[in-house]
């Protein structure tokens, strides 16, 4: 392994392209500003979140467009926040918008809805177990163990299908914080100590052999 030169070098990789993934969370919903669980529920964007929207398109379509941008796709989650971040995106790019389901959100089950303080108070033992245990699902929901296995699948199809190329993947703090944890071969406990801004980008790359890395993690810079 040399120490020196590009980041594929550094990784022994400089003879190959990593499918490099733009990870995009969804701008501001109602339910965002009142912080409560946003899981399956289907907001729309506030007016707020579609000019953070519309800001992280500029900004990608900046860095991305032109020779050696690369960029292949725009794959978004199906629900209506995700979409709504994700289609001004693939406008200015000129690329459709492509849903995969895996990318939802968790399912919060009886919690969606509720802020935290409600949770806790509705179930105080289930709460206080689900905030250390990624095997722990709400009440009527969904692990972030089961997410992790249908957020793993979708990104083993995406490396496959986009070898060597950049894609825009626009989801919600779970999925991108999976995704990021299994970049750097973290714990679980990532999932519980990451902090994603509404309409944050981060930025991972996947190598055919496995090899991965994290180039860029809660970008906010293009944000009013």
């Amino acid at each position: 392994m040399t120490t020196t030169g590009s980041a594929g070098a550094w990784t022994g990789r400089g003879d190959t392209a990593p499918t490099r993934i733009l990870l995009l969370r969804h701008g501001q919903s109602p339910l965002s500003v009142e912080r409560r669980y946003s899981g399956r529920g289907n907001p729309e964007l506030t007016r707020d979140g579609l000019e953070q929207a519309a800001a992280a398109a500029t900004a990608l379509a900046a860095r991305h467009v032109g020779p050696g941008g690369n960029l292949r796709a725009v794959i978004s989650s199906p629900l209506l926040r995700a979409r709504q971040t994700a289609e001004p995106v693939a406008g200015l790019l000129g690329l459709g918008v492509t849903v995969d389901e895996r990318l939802t959100e968790t399912d919060f089950g009886a919690w969606e809805g509720l802020t935290f303080p409600e949770a806790a108070e509705r179930d105080p033992e289930l709460h206080r177990a689900w905030l250390g245990d990624t095997a722990v699902a709400p009440p009527g929901g969904e692990s972030f163990d089961a997410v992790g296995a249908r957020v793993g699948a979708a990104l083993d199809d995406l490396v496959a299908t986009h070898r060597g190329e950049t894609v825009v993947l626009v989801s919600h703090v779970t999925p991108i914080k999976t995704i990021l944890r299994i970049a750097l071969a973290a714990g679980p406990a990532l999932l519980f100590r990451l902090h994603l801004d509404l309409a944050c980008l981060s930025i991972a790359e996947f190598w055919p052999d496995g090899g991965a890395s994290v180039r860029l993690v809660n970008d906010t810079s293009y944000l009013a």
